[in-house]
């Protein structure tokens, strides 16, 4: 499978798991079967629980413990286990009047990571992305699905798949022209020739455009009761020109 089209199925997989996903299930959260993270399983926990009394401002910080600096929470990691699973309400923390008991999955996790040593990681937009030995993006959701009980639906069928995968890349359902071509193809990397297809048209860069000006409001007009035109659309179009340019995230963000 080509980079590009890894790509393309990737960005595919993200907005069906980030965005349907999210309406039809969402996961209680379980201790994890190796050692936490810190930036994913510890720190959303003391941001939200304990950084009210322990964070970065000084004039409500008790005990001058300050738990938003991560060298700090690994220090006191094992204070910290031993506070939040307390049955003494004296010492158990949060304490019983500043909200609800942290859950049982909280207090695991915060435990295990004080356990495995209290290791820390930079957040992970800084953490050089690794490929995972199966190189495959089914193997990870898979795997994901596993631990929460799940399992996989069965392989949709042909035309099933090039209605998905052009409806996420170009917006648009296939034609009964590109459905029969597709069914006729009897090749290995078939699917792969139809994404290749997919990235190289100009609906790819329109359709992955529309999300970004609908988050920046973009508009060709000021939408007042004293309407204009607003000369916005070589900004669009260059856009949609940097989708298709397959243009790089950082050139993308700085032009």
């Amino acid at each position: 499978m080509t980079t590009r089209v890894r790509r393309a199925v990737t960005v595919a997989a993200l907005f069906a798991v980030g965005g349907g996903a999210f309406f039809y299930f969402r996961p209680r959260p379980k201790p994890p079967a190796g050692p936490p993270s810190f930036a994913r399983d510890i720190k959303p926990v003391l941001s939200d629980r304990c950084f009210a009394c322990h964070g970065p401002d000084a004039e409500s910080r008790q005990a001058g413990l300050r738990l938003d600096d991560p060298a700090a929470a690994a220090k006191h990691a094992a204070e910290i286990a031993r506070r939040v699973g307390s049955s003494d309400p004296d010492q158990r923390m949060p304490p019983p009047d500043a909200g609800p008991e942290l859950t049982a999955d909280q207090v695991a996790h915060l435990r295990h990571w004080a356990d495995a040593g209290a290791v820390l990681e930079p957040h992970w937009a800084f953490i050089p992305p690794r490929r995972d030995a199966s190189e495959s993006i089914d193997a990870l959701v898979n795997a994901r699905l596993q631990r929460e009980g799940l399992k996989m639906s069965p392989a949709a069928d042909k035309a099933t798949l090039l209605r998905r995968v052009t409806l996420d890349l170009n917006g648009l359902p296939p034609t009964v022209a590109e459905v029969d071509a597709f069914l006729a193809d009897a090749s290995a990397d078939a699917y792969d020739k139809v994404v290749d297809r997919l990235l190289r048209s100009a609906r790819f860069g329109e359709h992955m455009a529309w999300r970004w000006l609908e988050v920046s409001r973009f508009a060709d007009t000021n939408g007042y009761q004293n309407d204009h035109e607003r000369q916005m659309w070589r900004w669009r179009d260059w856009v949609i020109g940097a989708y298709n340019r397959n243009l790089p995230y950082d050139q993308f963000l700085i032009v």
